[in-house]
């Protein structure tokens, strides 16, 4: 069954704790955390005192999305304050094996990921080096944008490249109760959503119908 993974740029802010551990009880089964500079994309969110705070509130593995301009510098400070997968943009770095052996060197996950716009097949070279790859559906910067018609493509080459490898596929952005099942099908294995996980409050029904569960 697809894993779902509640983003907190959709969240209250002013109740992140109380959230967290309601999301999993809910069924949550990752924690998603955009993380923003205001130079890579422009606007700025997370940052790491946020997740070390957090830690407490819930046992679900914390999912760092880094849109930050030098990935590398920011690794360590991700890393000791709870992350434990670390994704960051191929565009961010001029060697992502380097940023890889960063992450690698905390025993965490490392997903790569990219803007919709670059060239899916940059993943090639690394798909044997990470656990994970993010297909973006939307520009990334801001919650509540639609899904990119191409995105259900980009997911369908992305699981051919991956084929029978042990790497998970991420899709992030503007997923709702509609394309789900599309992003499913497609070869998702994770779907980070925030609207539609929070929307009028209805956490653990809004989250099992993202994993096609009518309860």
């Amino acid at each position: 069954m697809v894993k779902i993974a509640p983003s907190l740029l959709a969240a209250d802010s002013a109740y992140l704790g109380k959230t967290i551990s309601d999301l999993e009880l809910a069924g949550a089964d990752f924690i998603h955390f955009d993380v923003m500079d205001g130079h890579f994309v422009p606007n700025l969110t997370f940052g790491p005192k946020i997740l070390k705070e957090l830690k407490k509130y819930t046992s679900l593995p914390f999912d760092v999305h880094l849109m930050v301009t030098n990935p590398d510098e920011c690794i360590s400070w991700y890393a000791e304050s709870g992350a434990d997968l670390i994704t960051f943009h191929l565009e961010a770095t001029e060697s992502p094996i380097q940023t890889i052996q960063l992450i690698r060197n905390y025993k965490l996950k490392v997903g790569v990921t990219l803007r919709p716009s670059s060239d899916i097949k940059q993943i090639i070279p690394l798909i044997n080096d990470v656990d994970l790859i993010l297909v973006m559906g939307v520009q990334p910067g801001f919650g509540g944008q639609k899904f990119y018609p191409d995105t259900l493509e980009r997911i369908k080459l992305t699981k051919d490249i991956i084929a029978n490898r042990n790497v998970l596929l991420e899709v992030d952005g503007g997923i709702n109760f509609q394309n789900a099942s599309l992003c499913v099908n497609a070869g998702a294995d994770i779907l980070v959503a925030g609207t539609a996980v929070f929307q009028n409050g209805m956490l653990s029904e809004n989250i099992a119908t993202l994993k096609g569960i009518h309860l």
